[in-house]
């Protein structure tokens, strides 16, 4: 059987990305060994190389503009950039992961191709809500920025112009992109995985625990590992800490992880509060693991998660979770019971929410998260999304 050739173009690839990123490695690793499919990924870079990870796997590595300040995304929309590689490998699929400019750049490109490809896009970030509503919500300007909201999803749409299909983690998303305009056959549920055996509680590190509860046994141990910035709810978090402690009487022990605008207020915190810690960022997803395992809290406070990879690595380590109402936060929530729903974004609201949490049994929760998280791998994730490849190609 001829093998199947994927090339993977997404401008939402960052080197210190959190679920974009985790996506593609996880995706790199499933078909690093593969005989029957060759993945190719098109990776925004600091300048032009082939780099072969094995017969099935190769990076192409591409040069291209990176956004300033404390961004590392780069973008990749030149077809000096695109066709080049597209013609070296003349794919049977294209995948596209982020809608801004090149799903029209990538459909202009394959038509220079001799053989037509499957186009097939994912929906990483709902950014109609998440960058567009949201930003002018917080103007004051709720009609003008359902106005906005409206127009981003006409975008989208004509982004996507001539797509097979949008691949979409979440039925809340899902849901919502079917009552925008998107044609609803067009719209495949393509659930994301977790390393049920790297992440779960068995990689705790007693000593790391022992340290955090700091000779209180009582202490709650939290874990953020999620970007340093306000859609994350860091801001909330920082807000609503004083708060908490001042209700149990003591400083819950916050471990963070990561980087991201906003890390001087995590800097900041950690000089203020004896019980917050800042790690830097994670490279090692054995660290990783361990420190998930090695806390008891997480906080999911980002309302507009397509999928929250970080949310069911919290989860598969055996965390208990404060979540957000919407998106996929929300949603894994209230299908396991393995948490508390935040039911406003204030920091009032979020001191009573994780009180109750610590109140509740933790122990029933984090097996009801653990149980959760054992539905999804990653494995189940990739061989359901190359079956929807070669069915759509059959046909």
């Amino acid at each position: 059987m001829k093998r199947i050739v994927i090339v993977d173009f997404n401008n939402f690839w960052s080197p210190s990305g959190g679920g974009v990123r985790r996506y593609h490695l996880q995706r790199m690793k499933f078909y690093q060994t593969r005989e029957d499919a060759l993945l190719v990924f098109a990776m925004p870079d600091s300048k032009t190389y082939t780099e072969k990870i094995s017969d099935s796997l190769i990076i192409e590595h591409i040069k291209t503009f990176r956004f300033p300040g404390h961004w590392e995304y780069r973008f990749i929309w030149k077809q000096s950039s695109i066709v080049p590689v597209l013609q070296k490998y003349t794919p049977d699929v294209i995948e596209v992961g982020s809608p801004y400019i090149l799903p029209a750049a990538i459909a202009k490109a394959a038509k220079k191709l001799k053989k037509k490809p499957l186009l097939t896009g994912f929906w990483h970030a709902d950014f109609p809500v998440t960058y567009v509503r949201r930003y002018f919500e917080k103007w004051g300007v709720h009609s003008f920025a359902k106005v906005m909201e409206k127009l981003a999803f006409a975008y989208a749409r004509s982004s996507f112009k001539g797509y097979e299909n949008i691949q979409v983690s979440s039925h809340e998303v899902l849901n919502r992109l079917g009552e925008n305009g998107f044609e609803k056959n067009r719209l495949e549920w393509m659930p994301l995985g977790c390393d049920i055996e790297m992440f779960k509680p068995e990689r705790r590190d007693e000593s790391l625990t022992k340290s955090l509860k700091d000779g209180e046994p009582n202490r709650p141990t939290i874990f953020f590992p999620h970007r340093f910035c306000d859609e994350k709810g860091l801001r909330l978090l920082l807000a609503a800490y004083p708060l908490i402690s001042q209700a149990l009487k003591m400083e819950p022990a916050i471990l963070f992880a990561g980087t991201g605008p906003d890390l001087p207020r995590v800097e900041e915190a950690e000089k203020k509060f004896p019980h917050i810690r800042y790690v830097g960022f994670v490279k090692s997803t054995e660290a990783m693991a361990h420190y998930y395992a090695s806390c008891e809290i997480g906080f999911a406070l980002s309302g507009w998660e397509t999928f929250g990879l970080s949310i069911l690595e919290s989860m598969a380590s055996g965390n208990c979770l404060v979540a957000a109402s919407t998106g996929a936060a929300g949603e894994h929530i209230r299908e396991s019971g393995a948490g508390v729903i935040l039911q406003e974004h204030t920091p009032e609201a979020l001191s009573k929410a994780a009180l109750e949490l610590i109140s509740n049994d933790f122990l029933e929760m984090r097996q009801k998260a653990r149980a959760y998280a054992e539905k999804f791998s990653w494995d189940a994730c990739f061989d359901r999304q190359l079956e929807m490849y070669k069915r759509v190609i059959s046909t």
